[in-house]
C-alpha cells in the first residue's frame, strides 16, 4: 500500500509520534503470508511487521467512519455489528454495515454493502477496506461471499481487519483469497467442449 492510502487509514494517538517502529512475528493468522500488524500501544499505534515498510503518519478518518458505519448497522437477528470504510483511488470514502434480514439469506454484509454503494456513484477503483466489528477475540474477518465480491474489483488491493482494542492486520484480496477466480478469468480462451468427446 502506498503511503499516501496508508495515511489515510491510521494516525498515531498523538501528535509528538514519530517513527519509532517495533518488529515481531505475528500469530497464527499471520504466518506465511507475511501480514502486518498494527497495535494501539501506549498512545501510539506501532507497525509489528512481517514486511519491509516504512512508518508514516497515519490518519485516524477511516478508523473512525468505519466504526460510525458499525453503529448503524442492522442486524436484530445475529447481534453481530460490522461497520466497512472503503478508500477508492481518487480518495473518495464509502461507509457500510451490514443489514439482516427475516429471509436470512437476503442479508448483506458491511463490505459489500460499502462496494455496492461506491459502484453505484461510478466508483470502481479502490485502493483498500477498512473492517470493524465487536469481535474481541479475533481480527474481523470477511465471509468467503464477501471476498469473492471484493476480488471482482482486484486481487492486490488493500483489507484492514481489526479489533476493538485498535489493533489491525493489513492484507491483500488475494491473500484472503489464492488463487481465486476474477473477471479476467472470463477472457481466457475456453476449450471447446464438443470436441472433447
Amino acid at each position: 500500500m502506498t503511503a499516501p492510502a496508508r495515511t489515510f487509514f491510521f494516525q498515531s494517538m498523538t501528535a509528538s509520534h514519530t517513527s519509532n517502529t517495533s518488529v515481531r512475528e505475528v500469530g497464527e493468522l499471520g504466518k506465511g503470508i507475511g501480514c502486518r500488524i498494527w497495535k494501539k500501544q501506549s498512545h501510539r499505534k506501532v507497525l509489528l511487521s512481517r514486511r519491509n515498510t516504512t512508518h508514516t503518519q497515519h490518519s485516524n478518518m477511516a478508523d473512525q467512519k468505519m466504526r460510525e458505519a458499525r453503529k448503524f448497522a442492522y442486524c436484530p437477528y445475529s447481534k453481530f455489528r460490522v461497520g466497512a470504510a472503503l478508500l477508492t483511488h481518487d480518495g473518495t470514502v464509502f461507509t457500510g454495515c451490514n443489514v439482516e434480514n427475516a429471509c436470512f439469506c437476503l442479508g448483506i454484509c458491511a463490505e459489500k454493502t460499502a462496494i455496492s454503494k461506491a459502484v453505484s456513484e461510478g466508483y470502481t477503483d479502490f485502493k483498500a477496506i477498512a473492517i470493524a466489528s465487536d469481535m474481541c477475540e479475533h481480527f474481523v474477518s470477511p465471509c468467503g461471499g464477501c471476498r469473492q465480491f471484493m476480488r471482482e474489483f482486484g486481487a492486490n488491493w488493500d483489507v484492514y481487519l481489526s479489533k476493538p482494542d485498535g489493533s489491525y492486520v493489513e492484507m491483500t484480496v488475494e491473500e484472503l483469497l489464492p488463487a481465486s477466480f476474477g473477471p479476467e478469468d472470463l477472457k481466457m480462451k475456453k476449450v471447446n467442449i464438443r470436441n472433447e468427446f
